[in-house]
């Protein structure tokens, strides 16, 4: 009798729980945009749980409108979608949407520290500042940004050619190139194609990326503190995180103790720098803490981003063998077979250009966009939204707008060509984001795109390993990022 008026108590006290908890977030709610109705607790996982949150949120989008509300766990996050609604969010009312928002795979590890995931506006802004100089700047000294690209390149193409046009996965080769390049502006300095370290970076970066992006990542962002402790393959995010800070951290200690404050060569130290000159103001946020987070993040979205993108690119361009055939005609025409590619020959390549553009509209690298969060309360479209409110801009729906592309589901690098076969700026085309808060690397991400595309398209044809028609050029997964699916093909030397 004892245990069942026990039992009976837990279950009424676990219902009550239920029921404040509820009652909580819908009298919270007030007047947020519509949305699809949650469950306690369990909020919209009914109507997101399917592995492909992009898709489900596209979805909800055709029976909510442009701007609606969805429920995370009990955590309500504003999605907002089309080019005129995501603009108003990073643009035009920029400061309001300014803080970011969570990622909780990354938070845990970050615990609001770096550059790129914090939600601490003056903590951003110093780091932002003080990042943006430092990166124009390296490589400074000997060399500077535009000859390290050329080189990794090259580097690049020597090892292609050693594949002597067997079936080989370019993921690993374009990662290690552009690992190479953060690798010289964070570091100072390169590593071999075949080091350990550098093999071992490569894999837990795009291992844990792969999986955040994945269903198992998409549930942890959902109910991060109940499957904390729940096995499965989100446990190896925080694995590979801690790895991957911790391999930040030992770099940091070697550079700091090589440090010569007279001649700084990379990001590092200029870093190491600045803590040393703000070592008695007890404000700073120039600590070792916020190096290595910083470190991490901008290391992190600079290898995932071009990689990816170029491992995309490639297959895209084996899926429609004409544009590769343009690409050659015009790389042939304005560089020829003697000297490595420049960015100023961007200039004379409007088509080789609008290949580029065109890869990263169609690969929408970041379809949820960059989480924000409300800095204060607000009224957006007649809606209030608490300060600290989740808001997903959601990029795809902008880099697939049918009022801003005119082929907005195909890859067709006529859009963002004119009648005359010229460049044609879209001001939709925003793949990492737009304002304030955009991508602190885009410039150097441009660079890196054109530069290694071109110099493997003046080194090699692409030959896939399977029919055109069977070249898959969906998602593996897709959420915070879109990853494509493994593939194989030849380099054939031209």
């Amino acid at each position: 009798m004892f245990s069942e008026d026990i039992t009976l108590l837990l279950t009424a006290a676990l219902s009550c729980l239920i029921l404040y908890i509820s009652l909580k977030h819908f009298l919270r709610k007030g007047n947020l945009p519509p949305g699809p109705t949650p469950l306690p607790i369990l909020g919209n996982v009914l109507q997101l749980g399917k592995g492909d949150l992009v898709k489900s949120l596209l979805k909800l989008s055709e029976k909510y409108g442009e701007v609606f509300t969805i429920y995370l766990g009990s955590r309500p996050v504003i999605v907002v979608t089309g080019y005129k609604a995501v603009r108003e969010v990073y643009v035009d009312r920029g400061d309001d949407f300014l803080a970011r928002g969570d990622v909780s795979a990354f938070d845990i590890h970050y615990k609001n520290y770096g550059i790129a995931f914090t939600s601490n506006i003056n903590r951003w802004r110093e780091l932002r500042r003080f990042s943006l100089s430092t990166m124009r700047d390296f490589g400074m000294g000997k060399r500077n940004t535009e000859d390290q690209i050329q080189e990794e390149a090259q580097c690049l193409v020597t090892e292609l050619r050693k594949t002597k046009e067997s079936l080989v996965e370019p993921r690993h080769y374009l990662s290690k190139a552009a690992c190479n390049v953060i690798f010289s502006i964070m570091f100072g300095h390169r590593q071999d194609y075949e080091d350990a370290e550098l093999l071992n970076v490569i894999f837990w970066m795009y291992t844990a990326v792969a999986i955040i992006s994945s269903g198992w990542g998409q549930l942890y962002q959902m109910f991060p503190s109940v499957m904390q402790f729940i096995p499965g393959r989100h446990q190896k995010i925080f694995e590979y995180l801690k790895n991957l800070l911790q391999f930040v951290e030992e770099r940091a200690k070697m550079n700091k103790k090589a440090l010569d404050v007279n001649n700084p060569q990379s990001y590092v130290d200029a870093f190491l720098i600045k803590m040393e000159k703000e070592n008695t103001n007890p404000k700073s946020e120039f600590h070792f803490t916020n190096l290595v987070n910083s470190t991490l993040q901008i290391f992190l979205a600079g290898v995932e981003t071009t990689s990816t993108t170029l491992n995309y690119c490639l297959l895209l361009l084996m899926k429609h063998p004409d544009v590769l055939a343009k690409l050659h005609k015009e790389i042939d025409k304005v560089i020829g077979w003697d000297r490595s590619p420049k960015i100023h020959d961007r200039n004379q390549m409007p088509f080789t250009d609008a290949v580029i553009h065109e890869t990263q509209r169609f690969v929408d690298l970041l379809p949820l966009g960059a989480p924000r969060k409300t800095t204060k309360d607000i009224t957006y479209r007649g809606y209030s939204i608490p300060k600290n409110t989740n808001v997903f801009p959601m990029l795809s729906s902008v880099l697939k707008d049918p009022s801003c592309f005119p082929y907005p589901y195909d890859f067709n690098p006529q859009n963002f060509l004119d009648e005359n076969g010229e460049l044609k700026k879209n001001e939709a085309f925003i793949p990492l984001a737009a304002g304030k808060r955009n991508c602190l690397g885009e410039s150097l991400a441009r660079m890196e795109l054109f530069i290694i595309l071109v110099t493997i398209l003046q080194n090699f044809n692409l030959k896939p390993f399977i029919p055109l028609e069977d070249l898959d050029i969906t998602p593996d997964v897709s959420g915070l990022t879109n990853v494509p699916k493994l593939y194989k093909m030849s380099f054939i030397p031209r």
